[in-house]
């Protein structure tokens, strides 16, 4: 499998929010056991101070949420530009291909109409290796077109317009392989996340034992509105799955425009 892959890559959304859940609400139980055998045990704590601190770890859990949805929402929105920015090139090539001479005009179109197809293949993910490999055939296939068009033709300025076009393709190509594989959320982070969660759902539980508040219905919705937003991040960061895929109706729009200019006599 391309890319980094983490523990939770292995589990559908589903599983992350419910097992998310399970950990904050055992955390929340440890917490709130903890506190009562400290009561039992003649300890004395001053609410306030608890209260203090409960807070505090409270508002860290936020600010480290924030900053990691933060990182995968940034990541998230430079896929979809280079998704657009990606499909403008292709086109740009294919409309910069009719100023090269016969027969290399059709050839140079025919590989990028078959150059979007597999494009667009590349996000599914069991086709995802398979496409990205004969898209780096086709780099190479139109290069050496163009290598011979300019042995053929040299100095013309429409070819020198049409080898812009393609460098500017391949290299869009590099940056989305790398935005939509490699460029994940560290494993750190979700450790940090992780970590800090669970303190703060102990804190919450002995929080609520040295405050006799029994088990509070406002821990089970921190428990939840905590998994919720986990949940989000980890669809974010999942380039090839989830609900948050990132559209490729602008490939689709291109190719379809492709299509309609090589039907024209």
């Amino acid at each position: 499998m391309l890319g980094n892959t983490y523990f939770l890559d292995t589990l559908p959304a589903w599983g992350v929010f419910f097992g998310t859940v399970a950990i904050c609400w055992l955390a929340i139980e440890g917490g709130y056991l903890a506190g009562r055998l400290r009561v039992r045990g003649g300890a004395h704590e001053k609410g306030d101070s608890v209260s203090a601190m409960h807070g505090s770890i409270l508002a860290l859990l936020a600010f480290i949420l924030a900053f990691t949805f933060g990182m995968a929402a940034n990541r998230y929105d430079a896929r979809k530009k280079l998704v657009l920015a990606e499909a403008n090139a292709i086109g740009t090539c294919y409309l910069r291909a009719e100023l090269l001479p016969s027969p290399f005009d059709t050839e140079m179109r025919g590989l990028l109409l078959e150059y979007v197809d597999t494009r667009l293949d590349a996000v599914q993910p069991e086709k995802l290796e398979s496409a990205l490999a004969r898209a780096e055939e086709l780099h190479a296939l139109l290069w050496s077109q163009a290598v011979q068009v300019s042995r053929e033709a040299p100095g013309s300025y429409g070819f020198v317009l049409f080898v812009q076009s393609l460098n500017e393709l391949i290299d869009l190509h590099e940056k989305r392989v790398v935005a939509g594989i490699y460029d994940r959320l560290p494993g750190g982070v979700w450790g940090v996340l992780y970590a800090v969660a669970m303190l703060a759902m102990l804190a919450t539980g002995y929080h609520l034992a040295l405050t006799d508040s029994r088990r509070s219905m406002t821990s089970v919705a921190l428990a939840i509105a905590f998994s919720l937003v986990i949940g989000l991040i980890v669809d974010l960061d999942r380039p090839q799955s989830g609900a948050l895929t990132v559209g490729q109706q602008s490939m689709v729009d291109v190719r379809g425009s492709m299509i309609e200019m090589s039907e024209v006599p």
